[in-house]
Protein backbone atom coordinates (compact mmCIF):
# COMPACT_ATOMS: atom_id res chain seq x y z
CA UNK A 1 0.00 0.00 0.00
CA UNK A 2 1.45 3.19 -1.39
CA UNK A 3 -0.32 6.25 0.82
CA UNK A 4 -2.09 7.02 4.01
CA UNK A 5 -4.85 8.20 2.11
CA UNK A 6 -7.39 5.90 1.04
CA UNK A 7 -8.42 5.24 -2.50
CA UNK A 8 -11.86 4.35 -2.11
CA UNK A 9 -14.08 5.67 0.81
CA UNK A 10 -17.67 3.82 1.29
CA UNK A 11 -19.67 5.63 4.02
CA UNK A 12 -22.74 4.39 5.43
CA UNK A 13 -24.08 3.53 1.99
CA UNK A 14 -27.48 0.88 2.24
CA UNK A 15 -28.72 -0.35 -1.45
CA UNK A 16 -32.49 -1.14 -0.99
CA UNK A 17 -34.36 -3.54 -3.65
CA UNK A 18 -38.11 -2.41 -4.06
CA UNK A 19 -40.12 -5.29 -4.31
CA UNK A 20 -44.26 -5.60 -4.36
CA UNK A 21 -43.72 -6.69 -0.54
CA UNK A 22 -41.78 -3.88 0.71
CA UNK A 23 -37.73 -2.92 0.11
CA UNK A 24 -35.46 -5.76 1.05
CA UNK A 25 -32.34 -3.96 2.48
CA UNK A 26 -29.21 -5.81 0.53
CA UNK A 27 -26.66 -3.49 1.89
CA UNK A 28 -27.17 -2.15 5.80
CA UNK A 29 -25.19 0.85 6.36
CA UNK A 30 -21.80 -0.57 5.13
CA UNK A 31 -18.65 2.00 5.81
CA UNK A 32 -14.96 0.03 5.06
CA UNK A 33 -11.95 1.80 3.49
CA UNK A 34 -9.46 0.41 0.07
CA UNK A 35 -6.15 1.67 -0.10
CA UNK A 36 -4.28 2.24 -3.32
CA UNK A 37 -2.57 -1.27 -3.76
CA UNK A 38 -4.66 -3.10 -1.60
CA UNK A 39 -5.83 -5.94 -2.16
CA UNK A 40 -9.80 -5.74 0.34
CA UNK A 41 -11.29 -9.13 0.39
CA UNK A 42 -15.20 -9.22 1.34
CA UNK A 43 -16.61 -12.91 2.26
CA UNK A 44 -20.12 -13.81 3.30
CA UNK A 45 -22.80 -16.32 2.48
CA UNK A 46 -24.68 -15.68 -1.02
CA UNK A 47 -27.03 -12.96 -0.30
CA UNK A 48 -25.22 -11.12 2.38
CA UNK A 49 -24.55 -7.96 0.16
CA UNK A 50 -21.40 -8.57 -1.46
CA UNK A 51 -22.57 -7.95 -4.80
CA UNK A 52 -24.80 -5.43 -4.31
CA UNK A 53 -21.68 -3.57 -2.64
CA UNK A 54 -19.55 -3.72 -5.58
CA UNK A 55 -22.45 -2.30 -8.22
CA UNK A 56 -23.15 -0.03 -5.58
CA UNK A 57 -19.55 1.56 -5.69
CA UNK A 58 -19.83 1.54 -9.35
CA UNK A 59 -23.12 3.37 -8.91
CA UNK A 60 -24.20 0.36 -11.91
CA UNK A 61 -27.48 -0.35 -9.91
CA UNK A 62 -30.58 0.10 -11.88
CA UNK A 63 -34.62 -0.46 -11.05
CA UNK A 64 -35.80 -2.15 -8.70
CA UNK A 65 -32.22 -1.29 -6.85
CA UNK A 66 -31.60 1.69 -5.15
CA UNK A 67 -28.75 3.24 -3.11
CA UNK A 68 -30.91 4.66 -0.07
CA UNK A 69 -27.97 6.17 1.76
CA UNK A 70 -24.65 6.76 2.12
CA UNK A 71 -21.58 8.21 0.48
CA UNK A 72 -18.88 6.23 -2.01
CA UNK A 73 -15.30 8.67 -2.65
CA UNK A 74 -13.19 7.57 -5.18
CA UNK A 75 -10.09 9.81 -4.25
CA UNK A 76 -12.51 12.07 -2.81
CA UNK A 77 -15.09 12.02 -5.59
CA UNK A 78 -18.51 11.31 -4.87
CA UNK A 79 -18.96 8.77 -6.97
CA UNK A 80 -22.96 8.95 -6.28
CA UNK A 81 -22.81 12.42 -7.42
CA UNK A 82 -21.83 11.77 -10.79
CA UNK A 83 -23.33 12.97 -14.05
CA UNK A 84 -23.75 10.63 -16.41
CA UNK A 85 -20.81 11.80 -18.55
CA UNK A 86 -18.62 11.81 -15.42
CA UNK A 87 -19.46 8.03 -14.50
CA UNK A 88 -18.64 6.65 -18.38
CA UNK A 89 -15.01 8.18 -17.61
CA UNK A 90 -14.69 6.90 -14.61
CA UNK A 91 -15.74 3.25 -15.39
CA UNK A 92 -13.51 1.31 -16.69
CA UNK A 93 -10.52 4.63 -16.50
CA UNK A 94 -10.43 4.40 -13.08
CA UNK A 95 -12.87 1.69 -11.98
CA UNK A 96 -13.32 -1.34 -13.51
CA UNK A 97 -15.18 -4.49 -12.82
CA UNK A 98 -15.11 -8.26 -13.78
CA UNK A 99 -18.54 -9.94 -13.23
CA UNK A 100 -19.85 -13.10 -11.90
CA UNK A 101 -19.23 -15.68 -14.50
CA UNK A 102 -17.80 -13.09 -16.31
CA UNK A 103 -16.46 -15.45 -18.81
CA UNK A 104 -19.46 -15.79 -19.91
CA UNK A 105 -20.95 -11.98 -20.50
CA UNK A 106 -18.40 -12.12 -23.62
CA UNK A 107 -20.48 -11.12 -26.43
CA UNK A 108 -20.38 -14.55 -29.02
CA UNK A 109 -20.93 -13.15 -32.30
CA UNK A 110 -18.33 -10.68 -31.94
CA UNK A 111 -14.35 -11.52 -31.76
CA UNK A 112 -12.13 -11.42 -29.02
CA UNK A 113 -10.31 -8.42 -30.70
CA UNK A 114 -13.47 -6.66 -31.49
CA UNK A 115 -14.54 -6.93 -27.56
CA UNK A 116 -11.02 -5.37 -26.59
CA UNK A 117 -10.79 -2.72 -28.85
CA UNK A 118 -14.28 -1.53 -28.33
CA UNK A 119 -13.47 -0.74 -24.47
CA UNK A 120 -10.30 1.06 -25.58
CA UNK A 121 -11.58 2.81 -28.31
CA UNK A 122 -14.75 4.09 -26.00
CA UNK A 123 -12.31 5.78 -23.65
CA UNK A 124 -9.70 6.56 -25.83
CA UNK A 125 -8.55 9.17 -28.91
CA UNK A 126 -6.54 6.25 -30.38
CA UNK A 127 -6.28 4.64 -33.70
CA UNK A 128 -7.79 1.37 -34.91
CA UNK A 129 -4.21 0.18 -35.05
CA UNK A 130 -2.89 1.28 -31.99
CA UNK A 131 -6.19 0.02 -29.91
CA UNK A 132 -5.68 -3.20 -32.04
CA UNK A 133 -1.95 -3.69 -30.90
CA UNK A 134 -2.89 -2.44 -26.95
CA UNK A 135 -5.39 -5.40 -27.33
CA UNK A 136 -2.76 -8.06 -28.34
CA UNK A 137 -0.38 -6.90 -25.70
CA UNK A 138 -3.80 -7.20 -23.07
CA UNK A 139 -3.66 -10.52 -24.24
CA UNK A 140 -0.32 -11.89 -24.08
CA UNK A 141 0.04 -10.11 -21.00
CA UNK A 142 -2.69 -12.34 -19.37
CA UNK A 143 -1.04 -15.57 -21.13
CA UNK A 144 -3.30 -15.86 -24.29
CA UNK A 145 -1.42 -15.18 -27.99
CA UNK A 146 -2.20 -12.10 -29.56
CA UNK A 147 -3.23 -14.18 -32.82
CA UNK A 148 -6.33 -15.30 -30.61
CA UNK A 149 -7.86 -11.65 -30.89
CA UNK A 150 -9.46 -12.88 -34.25
CA UNK A 151 -11.21 -15.88 -31.87
CA UNK A 152 -14.61 -16.17 -30.74
CA UNK A 153 -15.06 -16.75 -27.65
CA UNK A 154 -17.10 -20.24 -27.79
CA UNK A 155 -13.43 -21.11 -29.25
CA UNK A 156 -11.82 -20.30 -26.45
CA UNK A 157 -11.48 -22.35 -22.84
CA UNK A 158 -13.38 -21.46 -19.64
CA UNK A 159 -9.69 -20.67 -18.18
CA UNK A 160 -8.86 -18.03 -21.49
CA UNK A 161 -11.93 -16.54 -21.53
CA UNK A 162 -11.80 -15.27 -18.08
CA UNK A 163 -8.59 -14.33 -18.65
CA UNK A 164 -9.80 -11.95 -21.43
CA UNK A 165 -12.17 -10.14 -19.45
CA UNK A 166 -9.27 -9.83 -17.07
CA UNK A 167 -7.64 -8.34 -20.01
CA UNK A 168 -10.59 -6.11 -20.69
CA UNK A 169 -10.46 -4.99 -16.86
CA UNK A 170 -7.24 -3.84 -17.70
CA UNK A 171 -7.28 -2.42 -20.85
CA UNK A 172 -7.35 1.35 -19.72
CA UNK A 173 -5.37 0.53 -16.52
CA UNK A 174 -7.54 1.22 -13.31
CA UNK A 175 -6.41 2.07 -10.36
CA UNK A 176 -9.04 -0.52 -8.49
CA UNK A 177 -10.69 -3.62 -9.79
CA UNK A 178 -13.60 -4.97 -8.52
CA UNK A 179 -13.85 -8.98 -8.93
CA UNK A 180 -16.98 -10.60 -8.59
CA UNK A 181 -16.07 -14.35 -7.90
CA UNK A 182 -14.34 -14.35 -10.98
CA UNK A 183 -12.97 -18.03 -10.66
CA UNK A 184 -16.27 -19.27 -10.64
CA UNK A 185 -17.05 -22.59 -12.87
CA UNK A 186 -13.18 -22.88 -13.21
CA UNK A 187 -11.45 -25.76 -12.11
CA UNK A 188 -8.86 -25.56 -8.99
CA UNK A 189 -5.88 -25.85 -11.36
CA UNK A 190 -6.91 -23.10 -13.92
CA UNK A 191 -8.03 -21.03 -10.65
CA UNK A 192 -4.51 -21.27 -9.22
CA UNK A 193 -3.08 -20.06 -12.59
CA UNK A 194 -5.42 -17.24 -12.91
CA UNK A 195 -5.13 -16.16 -9.56
CA UNK A 196 -1.20 -16.16 -10.24
CA UNK A 197 -1.02 -14.10 -13.11
CA UNK A 198 -2.97 -11.46 -11.13
CA UNK A 199 -1.17 -11.19 -8.56
CA UNK A 200 1.79 -10.83 -11.34
CA UNK A 201 -0.20 -7.99 -12.70
CA UNK A 202 -0.61 -6.43 -9.29
CA UNK A 203 2.62 -6.05 -8.55
CA UNK A 204 3.53 -4.16 -12.09
CA UNK A 205 0.61 -2.04 -12.05
CA UNK A 206 -0.43 -1.50 -8.65
CA UNK A 207 -4.02 -1.24 -8.76
CA UNK A 208 -5.90 -2.24 -6.11
CA UNK A 209 -8.43 -5.06 -6.15
CA UNK A 210 -12.02 -5.24 -4.14
CA UNK A 211 -12.14 -9.51 -4.15
CA UNK A 212 -15.61 -10.99 -3.92
CA UNK A 213 -15.54 -14.88 -2.69
CA UNK A 214 -16.98 -17.53 -0.89
CA UNK A 215 -13.51 -18.89 -0.89
CA UNK A 216 -12.07 -18.17 2.20
CA UNK A 217 -9.18 -20.43 1.78
CA UNK A 218 -8.05 -18.49 -1.68
CA UNK A 219 -8.95 -15.26 -0.23
CA UNK A 220 -6.50 -16.22 2.57
CA UNK A 221 -3.35 -16.47 0.03
CA UNK A 222 -3.78 -12.67 -1.69
CA UNK A 223 -5.91 -11.02 0.41
CA UNK A 224 -4.66 -7.90 2.80
CA UNK A 225 -7.67 -7.57 4.71
CA UNK A 226 -10.86 -9.81 4.70
CA UNK A 227 -14.41 -8.24 5.67
CA UNK A 228 -17.17 -10.57 6.49
CA UNK A 229 -20.62 -9.76 5.65
CA UNK A 230 -24.34 -10.70 6.81
CA UNK A 231 -27.28 -10.22 6.23
CA UNK A 232 -26.78 -6.37 4.43
CA UNK A 233 -23.94 -5.98 7.34
CA UNK A 234 -20.41 -6.10 7.76
CA UNK A 235 -19.92 -7.65 11.23
CA UNK A 236 -16.23 -8.12 11.26
CA UNK A 237 -12.92 -6.31 9.23
CA UNK A 238 -9.17 -7.48 10.09
CA UNK A 239 -5.83 -8.67 8.46
CA UNK A 240 -6.60 -11.45 6.53
CA UNK A 241 -4.07 -13.96 8.71
CA UNK A 242 -5.95 -12.38 11.93
CA UNK A 243 -9.88 -13.08 10.46
CA UNK A 244 -8.79 -16.46 9.40
CA UNK A 245 -6.60 -17.27 12.34
CA UNK A 246 -8.28 -15.90 15.44
CA UNK A 247 -11.73 -14.60 14.06
CA UNK A 248 -13.72 -12.62 16.37
CA UNK A 249 -17.16 -12.85 15.36
CA UNK A 250 -19.28 -15.91 15.78
CA UNK A 251 -20.13 -15.53 12.28
CA UNK A 252 -16.97 -15.64 10.79
CA UNK A 253 -15.60 -18.78 13.26
CA UNK A 254 -18.19 -20.91 11.77
CA UNK A 255 -17.17 -19.27 8.08
CA UNK A 256 -13.70 -20.48 8.85
CA UNK A 257 -14.77 -23.91 10.55
CA UNK A 258 -16.09 -24.89 7.59
CA UNK A 259 -13.53 -24.48 5.37
CA UNK A 260 -10.96 -27.26 4.68
CA UNK A 261 -7.60 -26.72 5.17
CA UNK A 262 -5.00 -28.04 2.61
CA UNK A 263 -2.07 -27.68 5.12
CA UNK A 264 -2.38 -29.46 8.74
CA UNK A 265 -4.39 -32.42 10.47
CA UNK A 266 -7.70 -33.39 9.25
CA UNK A 267 -10.33 -31.78 10.97
CA UNK A 268 -14.09 -32.27 11.42
CA UNK A 269 -16.00 -29.26 9.40
CA UNK A 270 -18.97 -28.01 11.13
CA UNK A 271 -21.57 -26.16 9.37
CA UNK A 272 -23.40 -22.84 10.79
CA UNK A 273 -27.29 -23.86 12.11
CA UNK A 274 -30.20 -22.34 10.56
CA UNK A 275 -30.19 -20.05 7.64
CA UNK A 276 -29.95 -16.21 6.90
CA UNK A 277 -32.93 -13.75 7.93
CA UNK A 278 -35.25 -12.99 5.00
CA UNK A 279 -34.36 -9.48 4.06
CA UNK A 280 -37.64 -8.26 4.09
CA UNK A 281 -38.06 -8.79 7.90
CA UNK A 282 -35.18 -8.28 8.98
CA UNK A 283 -34.81 -8.60 13.10
CA UNK A 284 -34.48 -5.48 15.66
CA UNK A 285 -31.58 -6.94 17.58
CA UNK A 286 -28.52 -8.63 15.72
CA UNK A 287 -29.35 -10.43 12.61
CA UNK A 288 -27.41 -13.38 13.14
CA UNK A 289 -29.16 -14.08 16.61
CA UNK A 290 -30.93 -16.97 15.63
CA UNK A 291 -27.93 -19.03 14.59
CA UNK A 292 -25.80 -17.63 17.00
CA UNK A 293 -24.30 -19.81 20.25
CA UNK A 294 -22.95 -17.28 21.94
CA UNK A 295 -26.80 -15.02 21.95
CA UNK A 296 -28.01 -13.12 25.12
CA UNK A 297 -30.85 -11.49 25.35
CA UNK A 298 -29.46 -8.08 24.15
CA UNK A 299 -28.90 -9.74 21.10
CA UNK A 300 -32.48 -9.87 20.37
CA UNK A 301 -32.80 -6.02 21.47
CA UNK A 302 -30.35 -4.35 19.68
CA UNK A 303 -28.09 -4.77 16.85
CA UNK A 304 -24.26 -4.15 17.54
CA UNK A 305 -22.09 -1.38 16.57
CA UNK A 306 -18.67 -2.03 14.60
CA UNK A 307 -16.44 -1.60 17.14
CA UNK A 308 -12.62 -2.28 17.92
CA UNK A 309 -12.03 -5.25 19.49
CA UNK A 310 -8.19 -6.00 19.05
CA UNK A 311 -6.48 -5.70 15.74
CA UNK A 312 -9.57 -5.77 14.00
CA UNK A 313 -13.33 -4.34 13.96
CA UNK A 314 -16.33 -6.43 14.71
CA UNK A 315 -20.20 -6.26 15.59
CA UNK A 316 -20.75 -8.31 18.35
CA UNK A 317 -22.37 -7.74 21.74
CA UNK A 318 -20.60 -11.02 22.95
CA UNK A 319 -17.36 -9.62 22.60
CA UNK A 320 -18.36 -6.36 24.52
CA UNK A 321 -19.30 -8.51 27.54
CA UNK A 322 -15.71 -10.63 27.39
CA UNK A 323 -13.92 -7.65 27.53
CA UNK A 324 -15.86 -5.53 29.98
CA UNK A 325 -15.21 -8.58 31.88
CA UNK A 326 -11.34 -8.83 31.85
Amino acid sequence: MSSATPLLKVRNVSVDYVTDFGNARAVNNVSLDIMPGETLGLAGESGCGKSTLAFAISNLHGAPALISEGEILFDDRDVLAMSPEELRRFRWNEASMVFQSAMNALNPVITIGAQIVDVILAHKKVSMDEAWSRGEELLETVGIHASRMTSYPHQLSGGMRQRVVIAIALALRPRLIIMDEPTTALDVVVEREIMDELYTLKQEYGFAILFISHDLSLMGEIADRIGIMYAGRLVELGASSDILSKPNHPYTKGLVASFPTIHGPKVRLEGIPGNPPSLLDLPSGCAFAPRCRQRSDICERAAPELMQHGSRIAACHALEVEESAL
